[in-house]
């Protein structure tokens, strides 16, 4: 029975989240794209410098 219980709380929880969630606006996405973006070319250029110096030091 504690099973169910805690199911039906879970299922209830998800509901209020639901109800409380809303589409974001044009300049929202946009700008949740640019800060994205940032960060992947960011990670990206790191990665990119570290490979370029272990080539130079690194000697492989």
């Amino acid at each position: 029975m504690n099973l169910v219980l805690r199911i039906k709380r879970q299922l209830k929880e998800f509901k209020r989240i639901i109800n409380i969630s809303r589409k974001p606006s044009k300049e929202e996405y946009m700008n949740i794209v640019k800060i994205c973006s940032l960060g992947v070319l960011l990670i990206g250029g790191i990665g990119f410098i570290i490979q370029i110096i272990y080539q130079l030091f690194g000697g492989v």
